[in-house]
């Protein structure tokens, strides 16, 4: 009987008496398995020809397919513009979840058994409103720990030893998101320029961890003990109640442009998997050479049933996707927010409670798509992240120059209430993913300390990395000994970090700035794999100081929910689990209509009263003023509010001890740029 849906034979599905395999190739007019002797990566055991079934998939069975397996696929086509096919090639399997290399730009699929004891361990399934995101690199976070034995650091291993782990929960992240993990090599380009690809956005295969980032112990085992060390970090992490969220790069291929290395999809159905002119070339929107083409099904088949192998079989708890514009181009090339791909992904059963985060861009005509994706989707909010920026440094920075900043503080209010004038009163504030910086771009540090980008190292003249940086070096550009400036610029990290955690929305951290972490001003470290990119566990105590406010501000934010509504308030009604604001001058009055854009008043009020569902009645002052003059605030009187505590100032360079009480009405002094959190008492 054949199968209702011969999408659902694709891959290798082994058992007792070897194993089945299952290639979509609807312009191949023949393909072919070959399987590899276990020690001899060369050595040719068995020949299959696959037969066209339902669907253009083909399927052949083999007893040597079983786990341990090395094989390949050959594909014979037509010839043409479109098409690719070259019978001598050897080709990786979509779906494999092994993969190990046998030569230059060769490598071998490996079926694998895939068992794994979980020993009880469960997701953690950190609630949207509670999570706080921590971009690290597999890598780059443990490779200089000492407190990590040699031979884990830079490792899946390393990632769960306790001394990772310790660090996490101390500092209080609930969710780690990953740099692209799933196998990936470096592009030809950089390979002649002797650098690699650090970040990893170059995807070999959908399916595999990426080899390299595991113990050379496992690496010796093979692909199998590969995954099994992946496993086992996500196994300890979630022990630990750590989420862990991939970075996925599903927009393109390692294959790259014409020219670009066959490896997979371009030699098994180039015209299927990629979008292109009718003269062959390639239609790029990603920037990289390729575009995978989610106008047909079996691109998002892909796609669907990568996801749900690592959100089951791995046991992965969310996704963030790269140029995640691409996965909404329809068969014409325009973004369609009702795109089936999108859809399929937030209701597909298997996916359910899977965090959907995407990067709501791509580099193609309407690319800038953010608070444009479906219910269910959070999104990079870019739109925060240059308004936090510009507001703490760019407005700072042309304020010394000109006599005054050039906006007032009402943009950066809504960006603290959560971005409502970007996310759909459906979606609410959760939709938005703050952050001020990421993998891509300065560091905090370098925000506060670079007015340019110093990108000579990576080997293209200083021509790549944005030069829209809205960053300011506070007068002195790099390192400097002016104990002046080095004040300036911490206080202005955190600003920019109490903005962040303070915000309504998923707040996203960078590894590394909790202490202050720096590239030396490069703003696009994607192909050093050295101590510039890597994480140092070696702290001045300014930076323990640093790291040890970071702790307190995510402490705080567990604390108050009226800081992490999950649904937009409106005017005049209560809104379950949203925040009732009220927003105030520094003379503690209600907010003028001329206030809000007035470059002269860059003092607010910001009073948030959680309504709650699930947690105790809350409610919060937030104090930001963004001029480097002294003033003073009159505390708001609000009814129901008996008096204020102090939790936190970003004008001392420790976590205050003790508290100090106020009530409305009182004055309280404000340093230049700086923040002031109160807890309201009934």
């Amino acid at each position: 009987m054949p199968s209702e849906d011969p999408l659902s034979l694709l891959g290798v599905t082994t058992n007792a008496d070897g194993g089945t395999i299952g290639v979509y190739a609807k312009n191949a007019t023949a393909v072919e398995l070959l399987v590899f002797d276990d020690n001899d990566l060369h050595w040719l055991v068995e020949r299959v020809p696959l037969t066209r079934g339902d669907g253009e998939v083909w399927t052949a069975h083999s007893e040597h397919l079983k786990p341990g397996a090395r094989y390949n696929i050959r594909c014979s086509g037509p010839r043409g513009p479109e098409f690719h096919y070259n019978e001598r090639k050897l080709l990786l399997e979509p779906y494999s979840r092994g993969l190990v290399r046998s030569g230059t730009n060769e490598w071998r699929s490996v079926a694998l058994d895939g068992g794994f004891d979980w020993a009880g361990a469960s997701k953690p399934r950190v609630p949207r409103d509670h999570t706080v995101v921590y971009e690290a690199h597999v890598k780059g976070l443990t490779a200089l720990n000492q407190d990590v034995p040699a031979e884990l650091r830079g490792t899946y291993a390393g990632l769960a030893h306790p001394a990772t782990i310790e660090h996490l929960v101390k500092l209080g992240v609930t969710s780690v998101e990953l740099l692209p993990v799933q196998a990936f090599v470096t592009e030809q380009r950089l390979t002649r320029l002797g650098l690699s690809n650090y970040w990893g956005y170059n995807t070999l295969n959908f399916f595999t961890p990426h080899a390299p980032y595991a113990t050379k112990a496992a690496q010796t085992s093979g692909a199998e003990a590969v995954l099994r060390e992946f496993k086992g970090m996500v196994r300890l992490l979630h022990e630990a109640g750590l989420e862990v969220i991939l970075d996925v790069v599903y927009n393109h291929t390692a294959e790259e442009g014409l020219g670009g290395p066959t490896t997979s999809l371009r030699g098994i159905d180039n015209a299927t998997y990629y979008r292109q002119n009718a003269d062959g070339s390639y239609i790029d929107t990603t920037g990289v050479g390729n575009t995978i083409d989610f106008g047909n099904t079996v691109a998002e088949r892909l796609v669907l049933d990568s996801l749900k192998y690592w959100a089951n079989d791995v046991q992965i708890d969310g996704f963030r996707f790269d140029l995640a514009a691409t996965l909404g181009r329809d068969e014409t090339g325009e973004f369609d927010n009702d795109h089936s791909l999108l859809t399929a992904i937030t209701d597909d059963p298997f996916l359910e409670g899977v965090k959907l985060i995407a990067e709501p861009w791509d580099v193609g005509p309407g690319g800038w798509q953010t608070g444009n994706f479906p219910p269910g989707w959070s999104e990079w909010n870019d739109r925060y992240r240059n308004r936090v920026r510009s507001f703490w440094l760019t407005d700072i920075a042309d304020a010394r120059t000109h006599g005054a900043a050039p906006t007032g503080i009402g943009s950066l209010a809504t960006r603290l209430a959560g971005s409502s004038n970007l996310f759909s009163p459906e979606r609410g504030p959760l939709a938005s993913v703050n952050f001020v910086t990421a993998h891509d771009g300065f560091t905090l540090a370098d925000l506060v300390s670079y007015d340019q980008k110093h990108n000579l190292g990576n080997g293209e003249s200083n021509r790549d990395g944005t030069d829209d940086n809205r960053s300011f070096n506070h007068g002195a550009e790099g390192t400097t000994t002016d104990e002046g400036i080095l004040a300036a610029r911490r206080k202005a990290a955190r600003n920019l970090m109490g903005t962040l955690l303070l915000s309504a929305g998923i707040p996203m951290l960078t590894a590394g700035d909790e202490y202050g972490r720096s590239q030396n001003g490069n703003n696009n470290a994607y192909c050093h794999d050295d101590e510039l990119t890597w994480f140092s566990w070696d702290w001045s105590q300014r930076q323990q100081d640093f790291a040890t406010i970071t702790a307190e501000l995510i402490r705080l934010r567990k604390e108050n929910p009226a800081l992490r509504p999950v649904r937009f308030g409106k005017f005049g009604e209560t809104v379950p689990s949203a925040s009732q604001l009220d927003w105030y001058d520094a003379g503690g009055d209600t907010m003028a209509e001329d206030d809000w854009d007035s470059a002269q008043n860059r003092t607010l009020q910001y009073l948030a009263a959680s309504t709650p569902e699930f947690e105790q009645f809350n409610r919060i002052l937030l104090i930001v003023h963004g001029l480097e003059t002294e003033t003073t605030v009159t505390l708001p009187a609000h009814e129901g509010v008996a008096g204020y505590t102090l939790l936190w100032d970003s004008a001392d360079e420790t976590v205050a001890e003790g508290t100090a009480e106020f009530s409305p009405g009182n004055t309280v002094p404000l340093g230049p740029t700086s923040m002031k959190l109160f807890r309201a008492r009934d």
